[in-house]
């Protein structure tokens, strides 16, 4: 609060400054021409006195405020002064007045960031160190249109709003200031005034790069490109990489709780560059894909409640940490996916909530702006500034920590602007339809943008309506996506899966109902993190039977999703059927790998990832017709279905035996004469099965299903054969 006496003497514009609510403090502050002189004019709250650097004569406290003035003549000053004060406390200052410097944002960023056009206008909005000619210090720059005051403030100036009020930039919105001096490791957050109430509003920057560990909120000024990457044959090859007809099998990963450190806390990325990496490559799985490492406030939310779009969580260590772990990962042959939350954002007063005391980055109308179901706010699509901001977010990801693709959260949220809404509950778009017009731009851009800018990345859209040509072209009207979570085919074969045995076959157009729209997208089948929370319980438990026809169950489950058309995706613990839910506070249960039916679930997992990384039959035509053919799809009543999986080098025949049920002589048509190899049986007693299985077979001139030749095989109970000519 302004002494009385302070508020009688000082003229409207300085007491504007010292109430911290004038919009323009380079008018008052800093270098001004006055009276064939120069004042300099600065406001220092705890200065006790004031005088250029380098015994330079002291500033005139004007009597009972916190100004000092001091009139120079032209060239009596250097181009950028210095000063030192002694504060309150007896200690000594030196710094150069910030209010010595002229803009510094380039006009042509501001163009390009109100056209929503700027992708890396991360480099220049939030806090970056910056030298101003042979100054260095911290640049801050903010959007916050409707503020009536902005103020850097840090472990730098008490986090005190009086003491560094930033620059309006205009009509832009933008606000910017560069205090000299600031390093990297500082703290701050951007104090706004709300010009419509007077209200105080503390914020992290939403560009932060990095912020302190929960549940502490300030940003943090960071040492940018200080990373010397070790992957440039990665990238390189990444670049011209043909990733559609290439194998990819993806495990699903929560950082926080696929291992913890002997005392139950994070481990870092260092460590998990080490212990996840050598997993992964030893699995052979060819991807990870992280449940969102943006920075979040609150554990329970497992990432997908974000509040910075431009930081890996401190949770498990700095950017330069992360980066190491990615890097990590390349150097081992894998890929790395980020699940990315553009489709809302949590309430946290500290966030993007009414940012600048308006919807700033939401809808002001909750019937657009909030999702009723989740208690998060909607991203305002069609604000240039908004949509700025993702995209910008987007191709961090993938330019400054060379990511190989993101999962896009919640697609079918963002299309639908009656999704999860009650009747009176949401408003049509200008044609009266429930399309959100913005939101399909915005994917479209998305993905042109950053398949542009990063060729050989993946664009992965967890969509679970039948919106047609997600995965299809922007210019065919498709929203240009490179892959699509297949919603359907999972739902069908896990509710397949977990009927009784004898009750399958009045079930059975689940299996192979899917293959109707199989080839209508660019399809992944994912077995996630979705299904094994919120009383889902864990995939075996899904699985019917005496513990021994769980386990087969699952080995059953798990070879038809790798020999189906479409990439893989499994959630961490699926891959050796931890028996309990997911839990994200703590590490999964790997103990049980003690146990031989675990034991036998994580060998099979490993030798099909192998099997299918070997076999281009298996992967080559994942989105085309050509690589799949139903040898019979029809024994309802033995819950049998059969295929062949092909590409012009190799064919597989592929035979699934839903019934616990062994089936000798089982007859089996067969597109050529030939010897028949089985190569994969999933009841092999090295996956603790009951060893049924068959060795080489030798077809005969019957012919059957169809096909000129057939093969007699003994199919084992609740088993998988896999064969070769």
């Amino acid at each position: 609060m302004v002494a009385k006496e302070e508020e009688n003497i000082l003229d409207p514009d300085s007491l504007k400054i010292s109430e911290a609510r004038h919009h323009d403090p380079f008018s008052v502050l800093g270098r001004h021409p006055k009276n064939n002189q120069v004042q300099i004019k600065v406001y220092l709250p705890y200065a006790e006195t004031v005088c250029f650097s380098n015994n330079g004569p002291a500033l005139n406290r004007i009597a009972g405020t916190d100004f000092f003035e001091y009139y120079a003549k032209e060239d009596e000053l250097p181009k950028h002064y210095q000063l030192t004060w002694i504060d309150k406390n007896g200690y000594t200052h030196e710094n150069y007045d910030p209010y010595d410097f002229g803009p510094q944002l380039p006009e042509f960023d501001i163009h390009l960031y109100g056209e929503g056009k700027h992708w890396h206008i991360y480099k220049k909005m939030g806090g970056h160190l910056h030298s101003v000619d042979g100054v260095d210090g911290v640049l801050f720059t903010l959007w916050a249109p409707n503020a009536g005051r902005v103020s850097a403030v840090g472990d730098f100036n008490r986090w005190d709003g009086r003491c560094n009020p930033m620059r309006s930039l205009g009509g832009s919105g933008l606000w910017e200031l560069f205090i000299p001096g600031l390093k990297t490791g500082c703290l701050y957050k951007f104090e706004i005034l709300n010009r419509n109430t007077n209200e105080i509003l503390l914020k992290t920057d939403p560009y932060g790069q990095q912020f302190e560990f929960r549940p502490n909120t300030s940003s943090i000024v960071v040492e940018e490109n200080s990373y010397t990457w070790q992957d440039k044959e990665w990238v390189s090859r990444r670049a011209k990489h043909d990733w559609l007809h290439e194998p990819m099998a993806i495990y699903e990963v929560h950082l926080g709780s696929w291992r913890r450190d002997n005392q139950g806390n994070f481990l870092s990325y260092r460590e998990l560059a080490v212990e996840l990496v050598s997993y992964v490559k030893q699995m052979g799985f060819t991807h990870i894909e992280l449940l969102p490492v943006t920075e979040h406030p609150f554990d329970g939310s497992w990432g997908y409640q974000t509040t910075g779009y431009f930081a890996p969580t401190s949770r498990h260590g700095t950017p330069d940490d992360f980066r190491h772990f990615v890097d990590t990962c390349h150097q081992n042959d894998i890929g790395i996916i980020l699940d990315w939350v553009p489709a809302h954002f949590p309430k946290d007063a500290f966030a993007l909530a009414r940012f600048d005391g308006s919807a700033l980055y939401e809808h002001e109308d909750p019937r657009k702006g909030e999702h009723r179901d989740w208690g998060t706010l909607i991203y305002n699509y069609g604000r240039n500034e908004v949509k700025n901001f993702l995209l910008a977010s987007a191709v961090f990801w993938l330019k400054e920590f060379h990511l190989d693709g993101l999962r896009v959260d919640a697609v079918a949220s963002m299309l639908y602007l009656d999704y999860s809404r009650e009747e009176n509950d949401w408003i049509p778009n200008m044609y009266g339809g429930n399309e959100n017009l913005e939101a399909i731009e915005f994917f479209k851009e998305l993905n042109t943008v950053t398949h542009d800018l990063h060729p050989g990345t993946v664009m992965m859209a967890e969509e679970s309506t039948s919106w047609p040509q997600v995965t299809r072209p922007t210019w065919t009207g498709g929203l240009g996506f490179s892959m699509k979570w297949n919603m359907g085919w999972m739902h069908d074969v896990l509710s397949y899966m977990s009927e009784e045995p004898i009750h399958r076959k009045y079930h059975h157009d689940q299996l192979t109902f899917g293959m109707l729209y199989a080839f209508t997208e660019n399809f992944a089948l994912p077995f996630s993190h979705d299904e094994v929370v919120h009383g889902k319980g864990s995939l075996i438990s899904k699985m019917p039977g005496d513990a021994w026809q769980k386990f087969a169950n699952l080995r059953l489950l798990y070879t038809f999703m790798y020999t189906y058309p479409g990439k893989k995706l499994l959630f961490m613990g699926c891959e050796f059927g931890q028996g309990t839910e997911w839990n994200a506070n703590k590490e999964l249960d790997w103990y049980v790998l003690d146990y031989p039916h675990h034991k036998g679930v994580q060998t099979l997992v490993k030798d099909l990832n192998h099997l299918y990384k070997t076999h281009p039959a298996l992967f080559a035509h994942d989105f085309d017709h050509h690589g799949f053919e139903w040898i019979d799809c029809h024994d309802v009543e033995q819950s049998i279905i059969s295929y062949r999986r092909k590409n012009k080098f190799e064919e597989l025949v592929i035979v699934l035996n839903f019934t616990p049920v062994p089936r000798e002589n089982y007859r089996l048509g067969v597109p050529e004469a030939g010897t028949y190899t089985e190569i994969f049986n999933s009841d092999s007693e090295y996956y603790d099965g009951s060893n049924m299985g068959n060795g080489a077979v030798v077809s005969e001139s019957t012919p059957w299903m169809n096909c000129p030749h057939s093969i007699s095989l003994n199919l084992p109970p609740l088993g998988a054969l896999i064969l070769k000519i």
